[in-house]
Formats: C-alpha cells, sequence, structure tokens
C-alpha cells in the first residue's frame, strides 16, 4: 500500500529543521546547510546530482532508502523558491537547475497559482492551491501505487503530522547546534497521534532515526 513517507531529514540536536533567515545564499537558513553533511559526500547524493561517485555504508543506505520506491513528492512553497507571495520572477524554477533531483511529479504547496513546470528528467512542478489534502491526494494519484513522500521543509511537515497522516519519517539527527530557526517537533505531541521510535543507528555523521505510525 503507498505510504506517505519523509526521508534523509536532518535537524539539528535542538531540534531545528532549518536555520534562521533564509535567503537565495542560505537555501536552508543560515547554518542549515551543516544539518547535511552526512548525506552530501554519499554515492547516492552524488548521483542524484549528476556525479559518478561517492561513499558507501550506513549514511549511504539511508540516502538510498529515502528514493527507494517514490513515486511523487510533495515540498513546501520554500521549498522551491526563496521569495514569498505572489511570484515575480517567472523563469524561476527551482534550485536545482534544468535537471532537479526528484525525476517524478513534484506537487509544490503555495497560495498563488502557477502553470505546470516540466523539466528535464521526468520532474515536474505542479502547483497546489488548495491544501495539504488535496496535494497528497493528487500525488497519490500521480504515483500509481508508490509511496509519496514529504520532502520539507518545516512548516509543510509539522502540517502532514499534525493531520496525522505520514505513515513513516526517517529523521537524520546531525551533531550541530543551530540555536534558533525552524523547531520540527515544538508543540507537536507524537505519542499522542500514534507515533513511536522504531529503530536508531549510529554513523558517525548522525543518529539515524525511525519513527513510525501505529497502525
Amino acid at each position: 500500500m503507498s505510504k506517505l513517507r519523509v526521508a534523509c531529514f536532518s535537524i539539528s540536536i535542538d531540534g531545528f529543521g532549518a536555520g534562521p533567515n533564509q535567503s537565495l545564499e542560505n537555501p536552508i537558513g543560515k547554518g542549515g546547510m551543516q544539518l547535511h553533511e552526512w548525506v552530501f559526500p554519499t554515492r547516492t547524493f552524488q548521483r542524484m546530482h549528476g556525479n559518478g561517485s561517492g561513499t558507501t555504508g550506513m549514511d549511504d543506505d539511508f540516502a538510498a532508502s529515502g528514493v527507494r520506491n517514490i513515486g511523487a513528492w510533495i515540498l513546501g512553497r520554500n521549498m522551491f523558491d526563496p521569495n514569498r507571495g505572489p511570484w515575480t520572477d517567472m523563469s524561476w524554477k527551482g534550485w536545482w537547475g534544468d535537471n532537479p533531483p526528484y525525476h517524478t511529479p513534484v506537487f509544490v504547496l503555495t497560495h498563488h497559482p502557477r502553470e505546470p513546470i516540466t523539466m528535464e528528467g521526468g520532474t515536474t512542478f505542479h502547483f497546489v492551491t488548495d491544501g495539504i489534502f488535496s496535494a497528497l491526494e493528487q500525488a497519490r494519484d500521480a504515483a500509481n501505487g508508490l509511496d509519496v513522500r514529504v520532502g520539507g521543509g518545516v512548516a509543510t511537515i509539522r502540517q502532514y503530522l499534525r493531520a496525522g497522516l505520514i505513515d513513516e519519517m526517517h529523521i537524520a539527527l546531525s551533531p550541530v547546534l543551530l540555536g534558533s530557526g525552524e523547531p520540527l517537533f515544538s508543540g507537536i505531541d507524537l505519542p499522542s497521534l500514534g507515533y513511536y521510535c522504531a529503530e536508531r543507528t549510529c554513523s558517525p555523521s548522525a543518529t539515524h532515526l525511525i519513527l513510525k505510525k501505529e497502525t
């Protein structure tokens, strides 16, 4: 059965999934890139971004699992674009160049309509203006029985968590302190929503946690 998953989502020791002051220069906020240092060297990440080599081992196993069986993605607006409000630069097609790493339909949550954008490599960005439930329905239809991955950012994951819609989460706890930014779990009572920690493993670069929802 198709699952709604979060995978390879990095947070700091103090619980932040992004740093403060997102900008073109700091797409994950100030200091946010540090959170993902565990995944950048992996073979899976390098191949997704057009390179031919990379590290293997536990971190790569989790990175590879994160893209396995994924038929569609859901992203928040700020995962696609650093700006707020109405679209002002229609030439902007995401952070990733002409061939984004998704290679599936991607559904971007926004308050402002925009026509779909077809990119190289099988990625098409669809812009959803009527909320998280509509985005999930459209993504599941597009996934054709495969899983749907919520890529972020923090606010988007929190919306799906509060609705109890996420079936499984892989959280990578990075050995980083940000001090401020966007907290992932603040104010969310995960046990009351039915979530539990099903797995914990450690690499030299991160602690990998698998959270599942009781069925």
